[in-house]
């Protein structure tokens, strides 16, 4: 039996949904939303996709927990090593007196290494990775096609920042996630990655372009 059959929707009806989620909403956030409610939008969006992941006949939590074996150390070690270099070239060029200005904060960068896998990295993994792949992949490509899609999506999903950093920075990570997740089918692995390069984006300076405070709509 179909995943499709499983949820008990129609491939068009799934397809309204996927496309609702992933597309209309996020664009009707970075448009409209006022800046200062974009985490609150962000969390509100993240408990809709927990519901749908938890509502999704045959998953189960535990799903999640599989695939510590498959975590490759020396990829995320290389993972790590390019997301440092890549931030630092960009805040040479864009902001070369903000690089590395947490350092000077331990305790806010402290505070960021303890909630951000929790808080941030996980949800995020498990409404575009685990959800992604697991309620809709009757209807989403397989293969580099599928990974590009999914980096696509999680790169819209940051348009409410909009700022082409971000949106150049969301898609490469999505595009890495999505391969550890698929290929190497380690949900953990994806959420390592995600935790260990985002605490290196704000401890190089980059968290700068993921405060809301500074989002400038182009209109």
């Amino acid at each position: 039996m179909s995943d499709i059959r499983q949820i008990g929707v129609s491939r068009t009806l799934l397809w309204a949904e996927f496309v609702g989620f992933y597309v209309v909403i996020p664009v009707l956030v970075a448009v409209f939303l006022p800046p200062g409610r974009l985490f609150e939008a962000l969390f509100v969006f993240m408990l809709a996709g927990l519901a749908l992941l938890a509502f999704t006949p045959g998953f189960e939590w535990r799903e999640l927990l599989r695939g510590w074996r498959a975590i490759d150390w020396p990829r995320v070690g290389v993972l790590s090593v390019v997301t440092l270099l890549a931030g630092v070239i960009v805040m040479q060029m864009a902001a070369p007196a903000r690089m590395f200005s947490l350092l000077d904060r331990p305790q806010m960068l402290l505070t960021i290494a303890v909630f951000y896998p929790l808080l941030s990295a996980l949800p995020q993994e498990v409404v575009f990775r685990a959800l992604y792949f697991r309620r809709y992949r009757d209807i989403v490509p397989e293969g580099i096609p599928g990974l590009l899609l999914n980096a696509g999506l999680f790169s819209l999903a940051h348009l409410m920042y909009w700022n082409s950093i971000v949106m150049v920075m969301t898609f490469a990570g999505g595009f890495v996630f999505a391969w550890a997740h698929i290929v190497r089918r380690s949900f953990p692995m994806a959420w390592v990655m995600h935790s260990v390069a985002g605490l290196i984006v704000f401890a190089c300076g980059l968290g700068i372009y993921f405060y809301s405070g500074n989002v400038v709509r182009p209109f």
